[in-house]
């Protein structure tokens, strides 16, 4: 009998893109056996407001995947991983994080090369907050405006002259294989630092029970899993998580990890952007196994959001 996988996927292009990979890459590893991708639109999916706007509910673009795991219509759900809250419900487990893509955030520019070339006045389109205050940090000078829709209807406008240029994150241009065609400036993460999570996938099932009832699938899945992807997301949303942060705070955290050394990154801004706190980590990895990862990253990520919170972190994210 022929093993069937259904995956899970938000009906984005993005999120189809992102989900193929993962179904190519399991489709390879088990040989004969039928993977399909099942498309389920989210709330996220069905509002136009974007996330401020919707309250900046936690799991807007989760929640209707997780419950097609909880009815055993998905064996497993792929999503963006800065989509996924921090603390997950205990009957869900995230039982793979495959290799991150360029984490960055990305100016798509018109006419100008770089942020620096952008004129005085010049109008940038985002649909983020931290996005915004990041490059209003930079440049104070520039129109930071939001701008909604999908992918291709941002880039649309900014062609059609309506934006000289727009935030991004290149992970997104790049899985959807628009990179090469544009006129890019990455940013320097150092300075505008990403929201956590980005570049990477989350593979999600249920937290009792093998995927699709098989330990080779199970295996199978798990052997998705990049060992420093899985550090450096645990330790961002372990900071998130320790601060109580929103999907809508305007906060980024980045971590990357060298074999040795985990980097950790994060800048908070308040919600009337009149104030920035941020600091970094660098945490020395003492157990040469790292087993188990988790823990290691997860402290890293407690200990720097203390560090925070000692500095009014608290305060910064209340309401003006």
């Amino acid at each position: 009998m022929t093993l069937t996988l259904r995956i899970g996927t938000r009906p984005s292009r993005l999120a189809i893109a992102q989900a193929t990979l993962v179904r190519n890459l399991l489709a390879q590893r088990l040989k004969g056996a039928e993977v399909e991708l099942i498309p389920i639109r989210t709330a996220g999916d069905a509002t136009s407001r974007g996330l401020p706007a919707a309250g900046g509910v936690k799991g807007l673009f989760v929640k209707e995947l997780e419950q097609a795991l909880h009815d055993r219509a998905i064996d497993l759900a792929v999503h963006s991983m800065k989509d996924l809250p921090a603390a997950l419900y205990q009957e869900f487990r995230v039982v793979a994080v495959p290799a991150r893509e360029d984490a960055r955030d990305t100016l798509v520019l018109g006419r100008a090369t770089s942020l620096e070339g952008l004129p005085a006045g010049a109008r940038v389109g985002t649909a983020s907050p931290r996005r915004r205050l990041a490059l209003l940090r930079l440049r104070p000078d520039l129109d930071v405006s939001e701008v909604r829709g999908n992918v291709d209807t941002r880039l649309a406008r900014l062609a059609a002259g309506e934006f000289d240029a727009l935030a991004l994150a290149l992970a997104g241009l790049k899985r959807l294989g628009l990179a090469r065609g544009l006129r890019l400036n990455p940013l320097d993460p150092q300075e505008v630092v990403p929201c956590g999570g980005q570049g990477a996938l989350a593979i999600e099932a249920l937290a009792r029970q093998p995927v699709a009832g098989s330990t080779a699938v199970e295996e199978a899945v798990a052997g998705l899993a990049d060992p420093g992807a899985v550090l450096e997301t645990g330790a961002e949303r372990s900071l998130l998580a320790a601060l109580g942060a929103g999907c809508t705070t305007p906060l980024g955290v980045y971590a990357r990890f060298d074999g040795r050394t985990l980097a950790m990154r994060a800048m908070l801004f308040s919600l009337d952007g009149r104030q920035t706190l941020a600091d970094r980590l660098d945490e020395p990895a003492l157990q040469p196994s790292l087993a188990p990862a988790g823990n290691f990253a997860e402290a890293a990520g407690r200990r720097l959001a203390q560090r925070m919170l000692a500095r009014g972190a608290a305060a910064l994210m209340e309401p003006a």
